[in-house]
């Protein structure tokens, strides 16, 4: 007998666009009518209303508003359907049936819960239903801080409301680069096209690349004045816009600054703006505020009551007995017969042990183990640190198996790892546990021979309680009344000022040494001991190594925590770069968490937004939701919305993400209580890319070959044009996408294996200007986002050194689980198709060195290839060093391309950190980058004797690489800070000690440089090999169209 079909899931597949639907009305009246999945539930309403007027007990219905309708949707929870201008075929419900009913409660209120829970992909209902104070004290408290944020920001003036709305784009430094041997275009005066809003009229002016903004306004109210006899205006009341685009240019930065401007400089381009009077500004303004204040006054919350005083709170310090905890048994545990269970647990303060680990007696496999068996750990109640994280491993051992009992490999020889859990020993309100928890475990990596417990793992349950294995413990009642851990000013008072050190001057010697190891995080008990005994010396010469004297910190000793915390309120402030590194999480303290966010506050928006996504990330060592790390994003992301985009992105993209689906809901409906205007905009985003997941799906799931032609015929339907026109670009948020009607034609699909989708959008402002982005899914884009971050960092410190190496720093950005977009760069091609297009073997494509050239003179005629020969040689130098740098692998010609303008540039990084393809155990990249003889015939314009132009490139690299050198120490704290994120290439150590030997860390630059000569050299002789690899890629693959 077939199974049983429910649901409504396969009709909403359909092309159809008539379904029949069911309406209950609160009268008791059934309707029954065909009804298009493209109408609106406002529309829907209306036909109702429509056909109940023939019906009994019509005069019984009040006015439409006052009702809602409601449904059963996909995952089977009753949905209240506020928002009306969805369509039903975006609602989906589970079955053909709407429920009208009477409104309740405040409307704008619950309207904006049920956009909120749409946008962040998470029903607000979920956090109500955990009915725990933490998460309910944390909303409180956040939505509070975040509409008072929004209230503050309504009564801004109207130039720093455009600080918040469209802060500047930058250039990291305004002196115009110097790299270039043809003469720099911004060393004269700029022509400017500007016109006025809401007139057609544009002229042009010249201005000095270094005059501010003001100026050039200046220069545009006179001109207007003097060719339509208007009246003088004051610049001050204007501003400027890029044309096409939601970005401005004011301020005092000079004009080469602006990214824009210093884009259309360096491509020989005229800059094209638009001057904005001030009342247009306020307009939006006040539309924005509207919204804003509509909802404030509907739904604010009370602030939470203050916490009761805590009493006994130095009594904890006062307790010199063992902590212990009861095991008392498990559930749900799945594991072979003929096997025992043991528990292992473990006491940590970040990455160190506290104390020595204590196991269980082993018992008998079965669904619901007992153990109920007392753990005494080896450390006093007095010296538990705050932080302290109590973490489990559940894990089997085979019976058969005779061992000694002392033997150390008892636990690596017959383990078989189940399940880890952790937990804190505090709770959020710094009061010591008492009683049973029942925590629900995280599944061990079955083939991981590392240690069972995951003290870097979180310490929330897994939410998938039915399915999970379960650990009941019980925190015992130590002392009749609560303990808890003295406050830090408490900490102060109680600090023992110990006698004045004195040490020898192979003492002060010896700490240089080990202060100057910058390679190593590992130190001898001799080493400790004097970093501990010199502490003040660290302080007072050496802040910056504040982390080494962390790390060496007995955690587990209650003198020398109080000394550590107390050293630390006197601790000069660190440079903002340098305290990053203390975001890891071997560094939990909150003393410490809070001294690292007041040196942080330092950065700029700029700053910020190039290290936002490691901030995210370290989000997850968080033990607590209320912490200094989420209301510092918070407070940033509610000061500048562009800041607020990106945070918002990359929460929701890993919303999905079970370990941190609660902590970053949390921040997401903050947020957007504190920016209700930006909820409609990025629902906006959120539904375009489910429209191209839909199309994608579609694309890729096809029973039949679905051609380019069947894209655009679904491209056409009413449902999909209107949810992928007008919209800003996720990407980019000044970017306006605005109708991908005019572009259908250029859309299409690639023929890889998760088969992107290519959507071209027409901007209007600027005639035949196309913009394109393609929409993967199916692939984690994270290693994509994270290299791309990492050289846009690169150009950013080489363009701070005034060496500008035409870097393409695409965009990419992950929206969700293994799915995101990716900005398409213009007129550009691949090396492979370039050659392919020249030979006519494949075979011989790879090997034909005169291509890349003559593709270079066909784009560029006479006057221009010699700066396309520059951009390439620039470009090239660029990459040479950040693939090398990075260690990024599966380099072929098929993933590196070259604009028409001669820039070169890399493409899908699937590989990095030196985690190089295999084939049959062979390392099939054997050059430490690419640098193949067709690039060095285009580096020396075609003539072989030409090495002064390719001593010059030689320059390029070697300058490049000694600023990253000299910068080391940032990136391998930002690649650490990414280890929480769980990237298959970035686990371990080894994947950091790869970068931290590729930088040369702890070694100087002469030798630095002379270990990149030798690899420089190596490349270069063995290119030949690359060129064979590109051979048997050529041959695998045709990509020509």
């Amino acid at each position: 007998m077939p199974p049983g079909k429910y649901g409504m899931q396969e009709e909403w597949e359909k092309e159809d666009q008539q379904i029949t639907m069911d309406f209950l009305l609160p009268t008791g009246i059934f309707l029954k009518f065909p009804v298009s999945r493209n109408d609106t539930i406002k529309s829907i309403k209306k036909m109702v209303w429509k056909n109940a007027r023939s019906e009994a007990l019509y005069s019984a219905l009040d006015d439409p508003d006052g009702y809602v309708f409601t449904c059963i949707n996909q995952t089977a929870e009753r949905e209240e359907l506020e928002e009306e201008s969805r369509r039903l075929s975006d609602v989906r419900p589970f079955m053909c049936v709407l429920k009208l009913v009477a409104r309740e409660g405040d409307r704008v209120e619950k309207l904006t819960n049920t956009q909120i829970s749409q946008l962040i992909g998470k029903g607000l209902h979920e956090f109500e239903a955990q009915k725990n104070h933490e998460v309910n004290e944390f909303r409180t408290k956040m939505r509070t801080f975040c509409e008072e944020k929004a209230q503050e920001r309504e009564s801004l003036p109207w130039q720093q409301w455009m600080e918040f709305s469209f802060p500047c784009e930058l250039e990291p430094c305004c002196a115009p680069p110097e790299s270039s041997s043809v003469k720099p275009k911004n060393s004269k005066k700029i022509f400017i096209q500007i016109k006025f809003e809401s007139c057609q009229e544009s002229f042009m002016l010249q201005q000095d690349p270094q005059d501010l903004p003001v100026a050039l306004m200046k220069s545009a109210l006179k001109k207007k004045a003097t060719v339509f006899r208007s009246v003088r205006q004051e610049p001050e009341d204007y501003t400027l816009q890029v044309n096409g685009r939601w970005e401005f240019i004011y301020g005092k930065h000079p004009l080469c600054q602006f990214k824009y401007i210093f884009s259309c400089l360096r491509n020989g381009q005229n800059p094209h703006l638009t001057m904005i009077h001030h009342s247009t500004i306020v307009k939006y303004q006040e539309e924005q505020s509207k919204v804003c204040s509509q909802v404030s006054k509907s739904g604010s919350l009370s602030r939470p009551p203050p916490l009761p005083l805590k009493k006994n709170t130095s009594s904890l310090w006062s307790i010199n007995e063992p902590f212990y905890i009861h095991l008392l048994q498990g559930s749900r545990v799945n594991a072979d017969e003929g096997m025992k269970l043991v528990v292992q647990a473990g006491l940590f303060h970040g990455s160190e042990l506290l104390c020595k680990v204590v196991t269980t007696s082993e018992v008998t496999v079965c669904s619901e183990p007992l153990w109920d068996q007392k753990l005494e750990f080896d450390i006093n109640v007095a010296d538990l640190p705050r932080m302290s994280r109590l973490c489990f491993a559940l894990y089997a051992v085979i019976e058969k198996a005779k061992k000694p009992r002392g033997t150390k490999k008892k636990n690596k020889k017959a383990d078989c790892p189940i399940a880890w859990v952790n937990t804190m020993v505090f709770d959020y309100k710094d009061q010591l546990k008492t009683g049973e928890f029942l925590l629900s475990t995280w599944p061990s990596v079955p083939d991981d021979k590392s240690d069972l417990l995951n003290p870097m793992g979180t310490v929330e349950k897994n939410p998938n309680i039915d399915s999970a294995a379960g650990l009941l413990i019980r925190f015992p009642n130590i002392r009749p009344h609560p303990l808890y851990y003295p406050p830090l000013d408490k900490i102060s008072d109680m600090e023992k000022n110990g006698d004045a050190v004195y040490a020898t001057k192979d003492e002060y010697t010896k700490l240089k040494e080990i202060i100057d190891n910058k390679n190593s995080t590992e130190f001898f008990e001799d080493e400790k001991e004097l970093l501990w005994k010199l502490r003040t010396e660290v302080r007072d010469r050496y802040p910056e190594s504040l982390s080494k004297l962390l790390l060496i910190t007995k955690w587990n000793k209650r003198e020398d925590v109080v000394q550590m915390v107390s050293l630390l309120r006197h601790w000069p402030d660190l440079p903002a770069i340098s305290a990053l590194e203390l975001l890891d999480y071997s560094f939990p303290d909150p003393a410490v968490r809070s001294f690292t966010i007041r040196c942080l506050k330092k950065l700029s928006d700029d700053e910020l937004l190039q290290y936002l996504i490691q901030l995210v990330q370290v989000l997850k060592y968080e033990s607590y939701l209320d912490c200094d790390l989420t209301t510092f994003l918070l407070e940033r992301a509610l000061s500048n919305r562009r800041i607020g985009h990106f945070l918002f992105w990359h929460l929701r993209s890993e919303i999905h993400v079970a370990s941190v689906s609660l902590r970053f809901g949390l921040i997401l409906e903050a947020y957007c209580r504190g920016d209700i205007h930006h909820i409609k905009l990025l629902t906006k985003q959120n539904e375009a890319l489910g429209k191209m997941k839909a199309l994608s799906d579609i694309v890729k799931s096809g029973s039949q070959k679905m051609t380019v032609d069947d894209l655009k015929l679904c491209i056409r339907q009413e449902s999909y044009l209107d949810a992928l026109s007008d919209l800003y670009s996720p990407l980019n948020p000044s970017i306006f996408l605005c109708s991908c009607c005019c572009s259908v034609e250029k859309c299409r699909f690639m023929d890889s294996k998760m088969k992107p989708l290519w959507l071209m959008y027409l901007n209007p402002s600027l005639q035949g200007d196309m913009m394109g982005i393609i929409f993967k899914n199916g692939d984690d884009l994270r290693q994509d986002m994270l290299t791309l971050q990492m050289i846009q960092l690169m150009e950013n410190l080489w363009k701070t050194e005034g060496l500008d190496l035409r870097m393409i720093p695409y965009g990419c950005l992950s929206t969700g689980n293994k799915m995101g977009l990716i900005e398409v760069v213009k007129n550009s091609d691949t090396i492979a198709n370039i050659q392919r297009n020249s030979s006519n073997s494949a075979a011989t494509a790879a090997f034909n060195k005169d291509a890349l050239l003559n593709w270079l003179k066909s784009k560029n005629p006479e006057d221009k290839l010699e700066q396309a020969i520059e951009e390439f040689t620039l470009s090239c130098a660029g990459y040479c060093v950040a693939t090398y740098v990075l260690g990024i692998g599966d380099r072929h010609n098929d993933n590196i391309m070259i604009r028409e303008t001669g820039q070169l540039f890399h493409i899908d990084f699937g590989h990095f950190l030196g985690n190089f393809k295999r084939k049959l155990g062979i390392n099939r990249e054997r050059v430490p980058f690419i640098l193949t003889y067709d690039f060095v015939h285009v580096i020396q314009q075609g003539r072989t004797n030409n090495s002064e132009k390719f001593e010059r490139f030689r320059e390029y690299c070697e300058r490049a690489y000694k600023i990253l050198c000299r910068n080391g120490t940032l990136f391998v704290n930002l690649f650490t800070m990414m280890k929480a994120a769980g990237l298959p290439e970035l686990t371990s150590f080894k994947d950091i000690q790869y970068l931290k030997d590729s930088l040369a860390l702890g070694k100087s630059e002469d030798e630095a440089l002379k270990n990149f000569k030798v690899k420089f050299n190596e490349a270069l002789r063995e290119s030949w090999k690359t060129k064979v690899n590109w051979m048997m890629h050529s041959l695998a693959k045709d990509n020509r169209p």
